[in-house]
């Protein structure tokens, strides 16, 4: 029970990595506040049970972001941990992109990391420490054809990690993780897109050295680590849980 008394706030908390995260501090003791638009985190806090609690966010705008964290506030007494997990992605090249994509994708992305960590910090430098931990992309290092928005929102998170870990240190540290490709629902419906989805989910696995995609329980279990005691000498980094991806530049294997 590492983070038992331990408050810890997650953005996009309701599926995908950020409900695995939500599950696995609960199951470490945490008091858990899920910050989402989906209403089916009411449902899922009713799962974790009297440690947890749903709060509806828009994590692109500062005024539901302020209710956000007040209500966390009020109701645990303080946050300890904040998983900036919300992302979204689309798919065009800059000349594809239109202003209003490009600004809701660095509104989620970006900018929801940006406003979250802003009215977290205060109530950990209160309560003398905390963690903050972005969850990034291995897209920071790599990209892919028509992921413009998406790339750059996820490379910008790791300059705000690092201002965040330079700023409030040693009080409070700030990590980057940046997960290769995951099973999430947002992965399901970006290869709906493709007129031969298996076809692409094959492609994806084969990407990675281990030669499959991870679980989000394996991509929490990092998160849940990096936010303990077991972890106190790491800030300011990006760690990247990407089985490998972009490591190799192929071509064949000589005995």
């Amino acid at each position: 029970m590492e983070h038992a008394m331990r408050t810890v706030a997650i953005t996009g908390a309701v599926k995908g990595i950020g409900r695995a995260t939500a599950e696995q501090f609960a199951q470490t003791g945490a008091q858990v506040a899920l910050l989402d638009v989906d209403a089916a985190g009411e449902a899922l806090a009713e799962q974790l049970g009297e440690r947890a609690l749903f709060v509806d966010c828009d994590v692109s705008n500062e005024a539901a972001v302020e209710r956000a964290v007040r209500r966390t506030v009020d109701h645990f007494g303080g946050i300890d941990v904040l998983v900036n997990n919300a992302g979204i992605q689309r798919y065009s090249s800059v000349t594809e992109t239109s202003e209003q994509e490009w600004d809701r994708v660095m509104g989620v992305n970006l900018k929801g990391a940006f406003l979250c960590a802003k009215h977290a910090i205060p109530s950990m430098l209160e309560r003398g420490g905390g963690v903050v931990i972005n969850v990034s992309s291995v897209q920071a290092f790599l990209s892919q054809p028509r992921v413009a928005p998406y790339t750059t929102s996820k490379t910008a998170l790791l300059g705000l990690t690092r201002s965040i870990a330079v700023d409030y240190a040693p009080t409070v540290r700030c990590v980057a993780v940046c997960p290769g490709t995951v099973d999430t629902p947002m992965l399901r419906e970006a290869v709906k897109e493709s007129s031969d989805p298996e076809a692409v989910l094959a492609e994806c696995r084969q990407m990675h050295l281990l030669q499959r995609v991870a679980q989000p329980e394996e991509v929490a279990e990092l998160i849940v680590f990096l936010a303990s005691e077991r972890a106190p000498f790491i800030t300011g980094q990006a760690i990247r849980i990407d089985g490998g991806l972009g490591v190799s530049i192929g071509g064949s294997k000589r005995d």
